[in-house]
């Protein structure tokens, strides 16, 4: 009792421990939700129309697209800009394909599977034509082959191991065109129920046929803007203002973007790198030169060009080795080349030319065994039955193999980055041989007795060793560069400091302005992903750390200058007061020279006020003049001119983009030409169109498209 009655005596403070745990277990988990969501966020690519995309989402969505692209270009590989291409159209799809079937979704508009299937037996969507269900007769796409693909797809994949690869890679391709044969129909569903919204009727039809056909000819007066001195204008802060406002909505921005001030220093060779690198390549160029096998003297140089050792075309070759080929003899080796487009040094052996076939058709039987001296048994008799006139096909068949014919083209093996040589002796074979020669080709493991069926499209083959490298620089001179650059970053700890000192210490400040997240790197130059991140979390004044970048030559460090945040640019912005400056500018000189020209009626008198004077004929009101004595197109000039009667001079000065006008009209006349209502209505239906085109710009701003790419590509 007394130890009940001592915890009874503790009550509010035990209550208050009591109540901390639970606090902080309920703050430990409150903390581990908030983790967990921004651990999400930290995860999401963008957003479009509040619907999220994980980075994982969208990085399915790229390879899909990077296999289809390397599919349909025969690539093995994407270099770093197709792949920001393949990036930039899998994000700007998805953008287009969430907003379209939001809107279609309000509208009830859907693509069925039997509108698909419309598609697919008409056959002629382009995208139909990129498929290997084309028939190579017709040129059309064919439907029952498709059909019969896709009904053998789950046998064929089981059954041949050896087939399965290929079968899944043509049906993932597959799958990506209808899914965006689907995407493309409702797009074409949306917008062709816009364009059943804009009518046009032949009251309006008529009144375009004259504004397009009534033709005026006209001698002008004209009076540039330009010949009144920028310095004789006088512009307040109050002509900016009023002229900001009424073009305010010009200067509207849609996504943040921000300016930076930068110096970028680029390590280059130095002499003493230059000279090394020639001493170097004399080396080569004599191994070269001596060498039975140069197969090992190119891949112990680390050439950019790998040697094969069989015939292959030019193109196999960089440009400016395939443009020295047929200028050098068999069997020399080049000096030296410097080429300083791509930055490298080159020596070229020509071992070989020859006119050789660039498509080759074959058919084949491998021939294998218990052991190597069993199929080379086996094979000895096929040839022999084959060379005594034995049909080929049923030879084949006896050994469990079609003899199928084939064809090889040089374009399938000249890029090959390595070949042993027994390919070599392969395709070294097929290349040489005669129309309806049969070889027995020896293997170590068997034998392959091909034959030639047809050669076509003859043309020069080289075998050419070549090394090409980049003239690069040292480990010494980057230390030298690096350690004097981050002297200048460690010294220089303010934009204001970096921006003035850039020049003593050799360095050139650039800018780069209105950068966006959409942006793959900064100032243009490679490998400035984590400079992006920075950037877009930097406050402005901010200067980053210094960036190796590039290809590992570049050095880098920003500062943030400005942002300019989503909404209207002020007039503070250097670049819209200038924008303004320029309007105002135009609007008190057009003033001043119009109030010069009141009570100018004559031709004669606007000469005597200091006029350039032109013929400028076949005006019409449904296209803006262009005006050579100022260089400029002027549709104010076009209207103008069409509500003058033939004879008349123009009641008063007409403003234009780059200076003021006033005309006579010497005649008018009408093309010659018959009016046809339903015609011209169905030109304006178009022209319609076009203005309309712009619906999915509307769209995507009220999508409220949030792109954070940048911060994981």
């Amino acid at each position: 009792m007394a130890a009940l009655g001592k915890i009874r005596s503790k009550g509010a403070f035990l209550m208050g421990i009591i109540g901390l745990g639970l606090f902080a277990f309920i703050a430990e988990e409150a903390f581990r939700s908030c983790e967990s969501t921004r651990n999400n966020a930290r995860q999401q690519v963008g957003e479009v129309l509040g619907e999220k995309i994980n980075v994982n989402e969208f990085q399915k969505l790229v390879d899909e697209y990077t296999e289809v692209i390397k599919m349909q270009q025969g690539a093995e590989a994407l270099n770093d800009e197709q792949l920001n291409q393949v990036k930039d159209m899998v994000w700007n799809t998805f953008v287009q394909t969430k907003i379209v079937e939001h809107e279609a979704k309000q509208l009830g508009l859907r693509v069925t599977d039997a509108e698909l299937q419309n598609v697919l037996k008409a056959g002629t969507n382009p995208m139909l034509l990129q498929t290997p269900f084309v028939n190579q007769q017709t040129g059309r796409f064919d439907a029952n082959a498709l059909q019969k693909f896709l009904a053998e797809y789950d046998t064929q994949r089981s059954a041949n191991p050896q087939m399965a690869q290929q079968y899944e890679t043509i049906y993932k391709y597959w799958t990506f065109i209808e899914k965006t044969l689907r995407q493309q129909l409702l797009a074409q569903k949306y917008q062709s129920l816009l364009a059943h919204c804009l009518l046009s009727n032949p009251v309006e039809a008529k009144m375009a046929f004259k504004e397009e056909n009534n033709e005026s000819n006209i001698q002008l007066a004209a009076f540039p803007y330009s010949s009144i001195q920028d310095d004789k204008v006088q512009i307040t802060e109050s002509d900016l203002k009023a002229k900001y406002d009424e073009l305010k909505p010009r200067f509207q921005q849609y996504v943040e973007s921000r300016d930076i001030k930068y110096v970028d220093f680029q390590v280059t060779p130095s002499a003493a790198d230059k000279n090394a690198l020639q001493k170097e390549f004399a080396g080569y160029a004599k191994d070269l030169a001596s060498a039975e096998d140069p197969s090992a003297v190119v891949r112990k140089s680390s050439s950019l060009v790998n040697y094969l050792g069989i015939p292959v075309g030019k193109t196999a070759f960089p440009s400016d080795i395939a443009a020295k080929l047929d200028s050098m003899a068999v069997g020399h080796t080049s000096g030296i080349i410097e080429n300083t487009m791509d930055n490298t040094l080159n020596v070229i052996r020509l071992i070989a030319k020859q006119q050789l076939p660039d498509s080759i058709e074959y058919r084949q039987i491998q021939v294998g065994g218990a052991s190597a001296d069993v199929a080379h048994k086996s094979a000895d008799s096929i040839y022999a039955a084959l060379k005594a006139g034995a049909d080929f096909e049923a030879v084949a068949k006896k050994y469990g193999q079609t003899g199928q014919k084939a064809w090889m083209t040089t374009q399938q093996y000249q890029n090959a980055p390595s070949m042993d040589n027994d390919t070599k002796n392969y395709i070294t074979s097929l290349n040489m041989m005669a129309v309806n020669e049969t070889k027995n080709i020896v293997l170590p493991q068997g034998n392959i007795i091909v034959q030639v069926l047809s050669r076509k499209a003859m043309t020069d083959k080289y075998i050419a060793a070549v090394i090409k490298k980049n003239i690069v620089f040292s480990n010494e001179t980057y230390s030298k560069a690096y350690n004097k650059f981050s002297s200048f970053v460690s010294a220089n700890q303010t934009g204001d400091d970096i921006i003035k000192n850039a020049a003593k210490s050799g360095y050139r400040v650039q800018e780069a302005n209105d950068i966006t997240t959409a942006q793959h790197y900064l100032a243009n130059i490679h490998g400035t992903r984590d400079a992006l991140k920075w950037l877009f979390e930097a406050k402005q004044g901010a200067v980053s750390q210094m960036y190796t970048c590039g290809d590992n030559d570049h050095l880098l460090v920003a500062v943030l200058t400005k942002i300019h945040p989503v909404g209207y640019r002020s007039l503070d912005d250097s670049q819209v007061k200038e924008m303004v400056k320029a309007e105002v500018m135009k609007d008190k000189k057009a003033e001043m020279l119009m109030s010069k020209l009141n009570g100018v009626s004559t031709l004669a008198a606007a000469k005597a006020k200091g006029a350039k004077v032109a013929d400028v004929n076949q005006v019409t009101f449904a296209a803006p003049v262009f005006v050579t004595l100022t260089g400029a197109s002027e549709p104010a000039l076009s209207g103008a001119v069409y509500a003058t009667a033939k004879g008349k001079f123009s009641t008063k000065a007409v403003k234009g983009n780059a200076g003021v006008y006033m005309f006579q009209v010497t005649n008018k006349t009408m093309r010659p030409g018959k009016f046809d209502d339903k015609t011209m209505e169905q030109k304006l239906r178009q022209k319609t169109m076009q203005y309309a085109g712009n619906f999915m710009n509307e769209l995507y701003i009220n999508a409220k498209v949030v792109d954070n790419r940048y911060l994981f590509f």
